[in-house]
């Protein structure tokens, strides 16, 4: 038998050349891991002939630990808030999986993390997607380091786009309470940057991971353009026209210390990766100024019910919003405003309502009366 219950724990034993190798699978002598430790067992036969056994027994907390760490110092060093999406999805991976040898967690584990996080921690699709990613990638990175063989996220079905995505845009009346609020925050160096990365978002699509890591020398002050030298995908690399209050905005911080338009308040050679405290204490703020304004004009339901609560990036969905629906930006050059590779994704930041597809049924019908559209009969 390749594995066999001794005490409270599966074991395994077999025979490669004449040499005898027997240990713990370390996992509970349980039918519903069974399969589990015969995985570990294959394992460690495998590994065996290579010889290097003693890499299989590498438990999931300590190999995350090595690929966080490597995410943070080697393949995300110049995308920052892409590690620290990684590091804050594996703090309830680990806390999951944890004493689990990597070889021997599969589709079902991740199925059983699945369910504990939808019942259990009540995430929304969107951060689940986030953290079965994360769990991929770090699977990738295990087979390069040969800790085992293949990648069991495949097996498992992650949330699409169209469920994932979160969307939030703010109300006109809620914008306007949050940048009074916002304008508010000032960090010690007397900078208000949780403004003016708001304003630049909500002025001129980008990410916001975009204006932050933004370089002194990608600004042209004199043209009044901005040169975002690349991100998530090639069409992520654009110049942006500028409006005067962003240019102003960003001009101000060229007279800062160091490379970065936003550098960071403790550390000078790098620039703010997140402004969530500030962002949080700005939407209380905005949602106590909002309801003692509708209060006041009458309006108490509406003031019972009034909450300012998104996210910076929901205003890139404004932003997107605003074109499409209101300016009627054709969706080529919106693309390429915001930085996407396809049409497709632009539907993700337009949200026409009732009365734009009353007008636009409107607007089809006049045409129609005016014999601009050949009637078909």
């Amino acid at each position: 038998m390749p594995i066999r219950r001794r005490g409270p724990r599966w074991h395994y034993r077999f025979t490669i050349a004449g040499q005898e190798y027997a240990g713990s699978t370390e996992l509970p002598a349980t039918e519903a891991n069974r399969k589990a430790a015969e995985r570990f067992e294959r394992a460690q036969r495998d590994l065996a002939k290579q010889g290097r056994l003693t890499e299989a027994r590498k438990d999931f907390a300590t190999a995350a630990g090595e690929f966080v760490a490597w995410c943070r110092d080697v393949e995300y060093r110049q995308k920052p808030s892409t590690a620290e999406r990684i590091r804050v999805s594996f703090a309830s991976l680990v806390d999951f999986l944890g004493d689990m040898p990597v070889v021997s967690i599969g589709a079902g584990d991740i199925e059983r993390y699945k369910i504990h996080r939808i019942q259990i921690n009540a995430v929304k699709d969107v951060t689940l997607r986030h953290d079965l990613h994360a769990l991929s990638l770090f699977f990738q990175y295990a087979e390069k380091m040969r800790w085992r063989e293949d990648n069991p996220v495949r097996q498992v079905s992650i949330p699409s786009d169209a469920d994932a995505v979160r969307m939030n845009p703010p109300t006109a009346e809620e914008e306007e309470a949050y940048f009074e609020a916002a304008f508010k925050v000032i960090d010690r160096s007397g900078r208000r940057n949780l403004y003016d990365v708001a304003k630049v978002i909500r002025q001129q699509g980008c990410r916001p991971a975009e204006i932050m890591s933004a370089r002194k020398s990608d600004l042209d002050a004199s043209s009044g353009t901005w040169a975002i030298p690349g991100g998530k995908s090639r069409a992520a690399r654009r110049t942006l026209y500028l409006t005067p209050e962003v240019l102003e905005i960003l001009s101000a911080r060229l007279p800062n210390a160091g490379p970065w338009l936003f550098p960071s308040e403790r550390y000078s050679e790098r620039y703010v990766t997140k402004l969530n405290n500030s962002h949080d204490r700005a939407c209380r703020e905005a949602t106590a100024t909002l309801k003692a304004k509708l209060e006041k004009a009458g309006r108490p339901q509406e003031a019972k019910d009034a909450g300012v609560s998104f996210v910076l990036y929901d205003l890139r969905h404004a932003f997107g919003t605003y074109h499409a629906t209101v300016l009627k930006t054709d969706p080529f050059t919106l693309a390429a405003m915001m930085g996407h590779a396809n049409l497709r994704t632009i539907m993700r930041y337009v949200h026409p309502d009732q009365q734009q597809h009353k007008e636009a049924m409107q607007r089809y019908a006049a045409a129609m009366q005016q014999g601009k559209l050949r009637r078909v009969k």
